[in-house]
């Protein structure tokens, strides 16, 4: 008798141990319009101390590198709404993507496979979620034109943008952060990139750069006659020339990369509204 309660006692206890820590895992918080909004509990960038003053400036943590951290001084987003902080060249964000057949293609994908689809001109290329989920963003060329294929797994949300401004070409990675605010897209976290030419952050929720050089110039979205969110088999069926991007693909981060040191000309014509 004594041993049975004894390990009815012990499945209480396990059971209400259980219970704690599932609940440690998310946090339930209301937004300004009292609607509950359920989030995984992330890392909190201020919590582990990634944001600090430098020579007067306000920065945030970028890598070991102490040239990799990026000056937020002035930025218009939140410090205690900032996840992560793992790095900004821990995604390996392509710079060169190469490609694949359809026909080499299909013996990998399901024809259930979610995919960006961009076209223009005679040019068609197609980014499998999958990839994107590990690559985050793929800057790459569409007929021309420098675009980037971008998807957010946080948000599942994905999309394709023009890097263009006007005579200038930015290339784009993950700044190893997230961000959320209640009033975007119900709470969700998204992902914040950065460009290499002048260090600004961007947050895509938002379609804007939030701080540095470029703060509030607006992200470019590629034209939606242009691109589309599709599934497999109808890449297959309808663009059968289409290139698709090769998985697996890595590549050796650079040390340093071109600054664009006058940004005027974007400043002048590419500011959000917003």
């Amino acid at each position: 008798m004594k041993k049975s309660i004894f390990l009815i006692a012990i499945v209480i206890f396990l059971g209400c141990k259980l219970q704690k820590s599932e609940k440690a895992e998310t946090e339930t918080e209301k937004s300004e319009d009292h609607i509950e909004v359920v989030k995984k509990k992330r890392p909190v960038a201020i919590e582990n101390s990634k944001f600090f003053e430098s020579s007067g400036k306000k920065m945030l943590y970028g890598g070991k590198d102490k040239n990799q951290h990026f000056d937020i001084s002035g930025y218009s987003l939140k410090d205690e709404q900032f996840h992560y902080g793992i790095g900004r060249e821990k995604f390996p964000a392509l710079l060169k993507p190469e490609f694949i057949s359809v026909i080499e293609a299909d013996k990998t994908w399901a024809d259930s496979t979610r995919f960006l689809l961009a076209h223009s001109g005679k040019e068609v290329k197609a980014y499998s979620v999958k990839d994107l989920t590990r690559h985050e963003v793929v800057n790459d060329v569409l007929n021309g034109q420098p675009i980037m294929a971008v998807y957010c797994i946080l948000a599942d949300l994905g999309a394709i943008y023009e890097r263009n401004y006007g005579d200038k070409e930015l290339t784009f990675a993950l700044s190893g952060y997230t961000y959320y605010d209640y009033d975007v897209w119900n709470g969700l976290d998204g992902f914040v990139l950065w460009d290499r030419e002048t260090e600004s952050l961007w947050w895509p929720l938002i379609g804007k750069a939030v701080s540095g050089p470029l703060k509030d110039v607006k992200l470019l979205e590629m034209d939606k006659n242009k691109w589309k969110d599709v599934k497999w088999k109808y890449i297959k069926d309808n663009f059968p020339n289409a290139l698709v991007l090769k998985s697996g693909q890595d590549f050796e981060r650079p040390t340093d990369w071109k600054k664009i040191e006058d940004v005027t000309s974007i400043k002048e014509n590419y500011i959000s509204e917003n």
